[in-house]
């Protein structure tokens, strides 16, 4: 398991490549869980002209929750997976609703992050993922969400075991992580796995983190196309 000084050094190198960290523009957490909803398995540029198409389509939550269930997948179809994806948004939508009385969360914030997390993984379809992307994007919480780019870079630097799940990766790093450096780093670490650490063809030969990782370091230092 990587040391706290590590951590830094490697989000550091990342951070001389990449330029310095710009936090996004806050959520309400309801349209957190949606967005992180109809960001899995798509694109971010997809999962994005999703939820504007949705929000345009329908003004409310409420309406949401309402509609035909063809009509929100028609809405969230550039995301992928339309069909599955709408139903499960509008499952969290009906659980919210009948929990809170209206389809609105703002209440959290007033809760602890372990609240927090309880609360919305007991919603039908949220996971820790989703329940950490909530809390680092829309509370400003010191959460580490381990999305798809994030579990394949610490498995290949060697951080987890391989085989490890990324509930369980979620699980062993995030007390690991200093909490000043956990969004700057799950951001980082997502732009690093779009353009270096790339599933297919990792750019192994001019990674900054090469020598600190133990697949790169198993490979050779010739730039893949």
């Amino acid at each position: 398991m990587p040391d706290p000084e590590l951590i830094r050094e490697v989000l550091r190198r990342m951070r001389a490549r990449q330029g310095p960290f710009v936090p996004g523009e806050p959520l309400p957490i309801v349209d957190q869980v949606v967005a992180t909803v109809l960001s899995q398995a798509t694109s971010d540029v997809n999962s994005g002209r999703a939820f504007t198409r949705l929000k345009e389509r329908f003004p409310n939550w409420e309406q949401v929750a309402d509609a035909p269930p063809d009509e929100v997948a028609d809405a969230i179809r550039p995301g992928g997976i339309a069909e599955v994806k709408s139903r499960r948004i509008q499952r969290i939508l009906h659980a919210i609703e009948e929990r809170e009385g209206r389809i609105n969360l703002d209440r959290l914030h007033d809760l602890d992050d372990e609240t927090v997390t309880s609360y919305l993984t007991s919603l039908p379809g949220i996971g820790p993922k989703t329940a950490a992307c909530v809390l680092v994007f829309s509370m400003g919480r010191p959460a580490f969400p381990v999305d798809t780019h994030v579990h394949r870079i610490v498995t290949r630097l060697g951080w987890v075991p391989p085989g490890t799940t990324a509930e369980k990766a979620h699980d062993l790093l995030t007390p690991r992580i200093p909490p000043d450096i956990r969004y700057d780093l799950h951001v980082a670490f997502i732009t690093h796995g779009r353009t270096i650490c790339r599933a297919r063809v990792p750019q192994c030969g001019i990674c900054e983190l090469r020598d600190l990782c133990e697949y790169g370091s198993a490979h050779d230092d010739r730039p893949r196309e």
